[in-house]
Formats: C-alpha cells, sequence, structure tokens
C-alpha cells in the first residue's frame, strides 16, 4: 500500500544540519527544547483523571500533568510533529501502510516487538526524565552531562540489542 514513484529521501547531513536549526528556534522561541514523552505522560494523566477523578492524591507523580491538561507546549508540539509528519509523507510521496521489521518474523511477531521495545523505550525515558529528543538533543544541545550519559546509555543499549537481534534480520537460503 505504498505510494508509487516516491520523492527521495533528504540528505542525512542537511537534516541534521536543519534538526539544529529547529531545536535552536524552539529554544529560542518557546525557552524549551524538544521532547514526545511529557505529552504521553500528559494524555495519560488527563485520561485516567477524567475516567477516576480521585485516581490521585495531591502529591502523586501524575497529579500534576491531569492538573496542566493537555493545553501545554509539549503536547501542541506532538500534535505539529504529527501534522509535520503526514505533511512530509504526502509530499514525499510515501504515505502507506507497511509493518517493518526482520524478514524472519511474521507481522504479529514484528508488532509484539515492536510493542515490547515502545513499552521499553517508553519505561526507560520515564525513568530518565525525558526521552531521546528531550534529555538526548534538548538535554546535550546546553552540554548537561545527563544529555550525554543519556546518549551514551541509549546508543550503547542500540547497539547491545541489535547484536542480540541480529540473526532475526538474516535472510534465509534458498537452498
Amino acid at each position: 500500500m505504498r505510494a508509487t514513484n516516491p520523492r527521495p529521501r533528504w540528505n542525512p547531513y542537511l537534516s541534521g544540519i536543519a534538526l539544529g536549526l529547529v531545536l535552536f528556534s524552539t529554544f529560542f522561541v518557546s525557552g524549551h527544547g524538544l521532547g514526545v514523552t511529557g505529552a504521553t505522560t500528559s494524555m495519560t494523566a488527563v485520561s485516567v483523571a477524567s475516567l477516576v477523578p480521585h485516581a490521585f492524591g495531591p502529591h502523586d507523580y501524575l497529579a500534576a500533568y491531569a492538573r496542566a491538561g493537555l493545553n501545554s507546549w509539549i503536547v501542541w508540539e506532538v500534535v505539529g510533529v504529527v501534522i509535520g509528519a503526514l505533511a512530509g509523507s504526502l509530499i514525499g510521496r510515501r504515505f502507506g501502510a507497511q509493518i517493518d521489521g526482520p524478514p524472519q518474523v511474521r507481522s504479529y511477531g514484528r508488532l509484539g516487538l515492536a510493542a515490547l521495545g515502545g513499552a521499553a523505550s517508553g519505561f526507560g525515558a520515564r525513568m530518565a526524565m525525558g526521552c531521546t529528543s528531550g534529555m538526548g538533543l534538548s538535554g546535550s544541545a546546553p552540554l548537561a552531562a545527563a544529555g550525554f550519559l543519556f546518549l551514551i546509555g541509549f546508543f550503547a543499549a542500540g547497539v547491545g540489542f541489535g547484536t542480540l537481534f541480529k540473526p532475526l534480520w538474516k535472510r534465509r537460503s534458498l537452498s
């Protein structure tokens, strides 16, 4: 279900420069960097509070997120990311549905691996008090040690899990 004749992808070096300019602009205009997990935490807290009004005590972790609601800069940033991603995929003629993953694993297994990886990343992001964009990019941009430590741990975990799951990506021979 992929669009035909997609446009070429952006040059990765130009993309990195563009990302740096966007990050600088967000610091300059809003006083905040980039991030995503704060928005998902806000959405979770507001959803739980609307379903169970007395779910949080005044000092619970999610209580402040529930009180703040969804009208915060980080929620609007994520809305903009979704709109931008949709626009970019349409402009680049790459909009479509597909399930990527190791060729040795069926679609349900790929979805399971994606869910497991997403849950582990989300849990790790909340433990680190920031995701790869929030802690990694926005944390290391002002030369904060926590941002660099996060990036080192993130890449080390990526190499470890990449090595662990590499056999799933090798194609079987037809002999």
